[in-house]
């Protein structure tokens, strides 16, 4: 059935089915302005209402989602979303309240996320915070434009920021869209910053080194603190990439580490459930130095106890969106922190630590590292990449047959040809939330793809097999992509 080519809702539809017969209308004609009116009915498919319902059952089931299985997607944190934080975004006072809402009737909502702001504070090692931004992409450009008015503010024209080779693809996006010259900076033999290159680019013209630690690789920066003293010493700001927070949460934090700026993802490390689009959130947390240049409006709490929207900030770079951000993740992720408390988030990430090793470690006891070697081997963090190279040359598999053929086995696949530094990359990302039994069927699903493998390549060549749709024309769907269909 899932193999059946999936018609749409207009497909279905048939002249005189309805699921609904609304009652006549009783609002005179005249009401609405005739230059509103519709000059035809809109076209609508008709169709009985078991048929819609198994037309979205139906749909719903062609996709892959946390609740169907293992999703070790590397860098992109996807941990299980717990129910009850549905349960209490779900709840009247939150889903309901209208963003226009006067503060002494929100107080509320504006109580929530102040000690959301207060809770993520403490978990940055920073004092202040906005929840503002919409996504990490989004705090990442709050960070850029915040370094922007800090050095302007001080007459400092400054031209350059600083990225990793091993950062995500939005770092240098942003200093591109911030007004910046992107300048790499390249990786040492352990996994982290060249040092070294570091120093021969820190002058008087960088503004910022964008960071996150752990890196992309995996691996904690080992010289941070070197690092950090190497930014500032030319007066830079230092930026964290919060992309991997949900490694170091309650063990260290990045303030303590010297960092100026750190961006979260609420829906990543504090499972808001995301993908498809979003929604997300990205609130910055900043140094006292950054703090007069931070968003506004800013939740306050007032010297009465009351809570506020503070918009005397005349050195604030404005705002980024609409209103205060997105609140529902908001409520997520302030129920998320209430359920585990200060131990439980340390829990967590040293959970998440101990399931990668252990993964790797599985990966070698079953022979996997032979033809996927890591790229950097010691001690990984909460996520680690592996090099398909040795796959690609003895068994004449890529990386993307290898994640293709993951897919037949009730696998999402990880992230593949990311860092864009390891050859034939994969990057596994196992989480906190995934049992023991769950990382070795996937473990033993590698090993049964490469043993499958050595007798015949064909097979994860052209993979996958049992998924709605098979290989794509990944290049002809970006250039040609068909988004329309004639009614």
């Amino acid at each position: 059935m899932q193999r059946d080519r999936a018609k749409t809702i207009y497909e279905k539809s048939k002249p005189g089915r309805r699921a609904f017969v609304a009652p006549e209308l009783d609002v005179p004609s005249h009401a609405l302005p005739e230059k509103f009116r519709r000059a035809e009915p809109p076209k609508l498919p008709e169709i009985a209402e078991p048929e819609i319902v198994r037309h979205y059952n139906r749909l719903s089931k062609r996709n892959f989602d946390l609740d169907t299985g293992f999703y070790p997607l590397g860098s992109c944190t996807m941990k299980h979303n717990p129910k009850l934080h549905e349960r209490v975004a779900a709840l009247p006072g939150n889903s309901r309240l209208h963003p226009l809402q006067n503060p002494k009737r929100a107080q509320g909502a504006l109580q929530l996320m102040h000690e959301l702001q207060g809770a993520l504070s403490e978990v940055a090692g920073l004092p202040h915070v906005s929840l503002q931004p919409s996504a990490g992409s989004h705090g990442e450009l709050a960070g850029v434009l915040l370094t922007r008015a800090y050095f302007e503010d001080r007459g400092d024209q400054r031209t350059k920021i600083l990225t990793p080779d091993t950062s995500h693809g939005t770092n240098p996006a942003t200093v591109t869209m911030g007004g910046y010259e992107v300048v790499k900076v390249g990786t040492d033999e352990h996994g982290g910053v060249d040092v070294e290159d570091l120093r021969a680019k820190a002058d008087e013209q960088v503004a910022c080194l964008m960071l996150t630690n752990p890196n992309t690789l995996g691996v904690f920066d080992r010289n941070i603190e070197e690092i950090a003293k190497i930014v500032h010493g030319v007066g830079a700001t230092l930026y964290y990439d919060g992309a991997n927070l949900n490694a170091v949460m309650g063990r260290t934090r990045p303030g303590d580490m010297g960092f100026d700026i750190v961006h979260f993802n609420l829906h990543k490390t504090f499972t808001q459930p995301h993908g498809g689009g979003g929604p997300g959130a990205g609130p910055i947390a900043v140094s006292d130095r950054m703090e007069p240049y931070l968003t506004k409006p800013q939740v306050v709490k007032r010297d009465d106890g009351t809570f506020d929207l503070d918009y005397d900030r005349p050195k604030s770079i404005g705002r980024l969106r609409g209103f205060q951000g997105n609140y529902g993740v908001f409520v997520r992720s302030y129920a998320y922190i209430l359920s585990l408390g200060s131990d439980g988030l340390q829990e967590a990430s040293e959970t998440a630590v101990l399931n990668a090793n252990y993964l790797l470690a599985k990966l070698r006891a079953l022979g996997v590292t032979e033809y996927l070697p890591p790229a950097y081997d010691r001690l990984c963090m909460h996520e680690f990449v592996l090099s398909g190279a040795p796959m690609k040359k003895e068994l004449d598999l890529r990386t993307l047959d290898l994640a293709k053929r993951l897919l037949d086995h009730g696998f999402h696949p990880p992230t593949v040809y990311f860092p864009l530094l390891v050859d034939e990359a994969l990057l596994i990302e196992p989480t906190e939330t995934e049992t023991m039994e769950t990382l070795d069927l996937f473990a033993e699903a590698l090993a049964n793809i490469l043993r499958e493998g050595a007798e015949d390549p064909e097979i994860a060549r052209n993979a996958p097999y049992g998924t709605p749709v098979r290989r794509l024309d990944e290049a002809g769907a970006a250039k040609r992509p068909v988004i329309r269909q004639p009614l």
